[in-house]
């Protein structure tokens, strides 16, 4: 490797020897975040941030294709339209930053910086609905929101993180219930198809589901060292913030009616779940769908006579197919370049030497695998795309090995105990529905109720915590 005074690819902490350290090392070797003079607010590096435009520009195309309308409502909530919802303030009350003083002068009362907008929309809607002409509202928000945490971790946890933020009032319960669960099957659609990462559909239980919310439907997701990831929500609320709120329409019947509602999200935290799902000890691996550069051409011997050309010639081929593709021609060595994109998580690596252009071909490098292809450069477009789509498959296969190796049914709590200390990863039970058989599981093994999963499966007849009859079949896992 190149020693000179350009920035140097580093070794990263091994995954197996220390995880958290591996992590984190990526997040700022690959060049995704730094750290802010603020504790538990971060800074997205162009890198890391243009992986969140990708997602936000395929989550958007698909929100818009349900009728969906983007909006952006204040980061200030008055205290008092806080407090109009008292169980989903007292949710987020330990988490809440107040604004004060205005310039000099003391506020006559507090704003909170909003840690969601359940209140801010409930307030607007209640000045725009007033009929059954004016449902359903279909809106969303991309945007970022403060909880005061206590630790931070990047994109995993911050003080301030982007998110989007769907909330949507609808005549009757059965479209709302509907909308819920229509979100919650994009999100789950989007972690596998685009984000090649599989989940577990299912629903929070009564003590994990969202503040004021009468349903939550959760998917979560195993990352590489077996703890679960919740990758995103989707919450039925019914009339409960349209009666605290007041908001009222004439319903087709000429009498008043409160509408119900619903809102759903996914934030940042979807790119801690490609770090830990899809990474190993060269840094990033990313799923080609939402890669920044999905193709990275490095001219080999790149200082003779037609070599860079005949590389820019190829990028400009796969540009034109729709492809994100970048040149390397800088002068580090090839060897320093191979480490550097390998380390970003660049899907696809293209060398194209005096050799290669003798017979009218290229290598094509995959980063999943590090396999080396000979391909020729007649329909090299049709090639690399396919290539592309081999290795998201790839990758969803993998993630689905692990996710399906490291779940497994447990007849006790102390089942669940032994099994977690030894391997981690998901444990099914039966379970009777009473929260205090859920304490005790967190007590006792450390392990919280990851959901009540939409496929259902007849493990026994009694709860594997109190032998009490059993009501639903949970999944339990370490959580992120």
């Amino acid at each position: 490797m190149a020693q000179d005074n350009k920035k140097q690819v580093e070794q990263i902490t091994d995954m197996d020897v220390d995880f958290t350290q591996w992590y984190t090392d990526v997040c700022k070797k690959a060049e995704l975040i730094d750290y802010s003079s603020i504790k538990g607010m971060f800074i997205y590096r162009p890198y890391g941030y243009a992986i969140w435009e990708n997602i936000q520009r395929i989550l958007d195309d698909e929100f818009k294709k349900t009728g969906h309308e983007n909006v952006y409502l204040p980061m200030l909530i008055p205290e008092s339209l806080l407090q109009k919802e008292k169980d989903h303030v007292e949710g987020f009350a330990p988490e809440c930053a107040w604004v004060t003083m205005g310039g000099m002068d003391k506020l006559e009362e507090r704003y909170c910086i909003r840690p969601t907008s359940e209140t801010l929309f409930c307030e607007h809607y209640a000045n725009i609905i007033h009929s059954h002409r004016d449902l359903p509202k279909l809106y969303n928000q991309w945007t970022s929101v403060l909880r005061w945490e206590k630790t931070s971790r990047p994109f995993l946890r911050h003080r301030e993180f982007l998110w989007q933020e769907g909330h949507t009032m609808h005549a009757t319960a059965e479209e709302a219930i509907a909308e819920t669960e229509q979100m919650f099957n994009i999100y789950a659609d989007f972690y596998k198809d685009v984000l090649a990462i599989p989940v577990v559909k299912g629903r929070k239980t009564d003590k994990e589901k969202f503040s004021g919310a009468e349903a939550t439907y959760t998917v979560e997701c195993m990352m590489h060292d077996r703890k679960a990831l919740q990758g995103g929500t989707s919450h039925y609320f019914g009339d409960g913030f349209a009666k605290a709120f007041n908001i009222t329409f004439t319903g087709k019947d000429n009498q008043l009616h409160n509408p119900y509602q619903t809102s759903w999200g996914v934030s940042t935290r979807m790119i801690a779940g490609i770090i830990m799902v899809h990474g190993d000890n060269n840094g990033l691996v990313l799923p080609p769908r939402v890669a920044p550069t999905q193709v990275i051409v490095i001219p080999v011997a790149q200082h003779k006579e037609g070599v860079i050309e005949a590389n820019t010639a190829v990028m400009e081929r796969l540009k034109a197919a729709g492809l994100r593709v970048k040149m390397d021609d800088s002068d580090q060595s090839p060897g320093w370049k191979f480490a550097e994109y390998e380390m970003k998580g660049v899907p696809i690596r293209l060398e194209l030497g005096p050799k290669d252009m003798e017979k009218n071909q290229c290598v094509l490098v995959r980063r999943d695998t590090g396999e080396k292809i000979f391909a020729s450069l007649d329909g090299i477009e049709d090639t690399v795309k396919k290539l592309l789509d081999d290795i998201h498959d790839g990758l969803y296969a993998k993630a689905l090995k692990n996710l399906e190796e490291n779940t497994y049914p447990c007849a006790s709590l102390e089942e669940v105990k032994e099994k977690m200390q030894a391997r981690g990863g998901f444990a099914k039970t039966m379970w009777c529905g009473e929260l205090a058989c859920e304490l005790r599981m967190k007590e006792e093994a450390g392990v919280s109720s990851r959901c009540i999963p939409l496929e259902q499966e007849h493990l026994s007849d009694t709860c594997a915590i109190c032998g009490k009859p059993a009501k639903h079949m949970v999944y339990w896992g370490v959580a992120y």
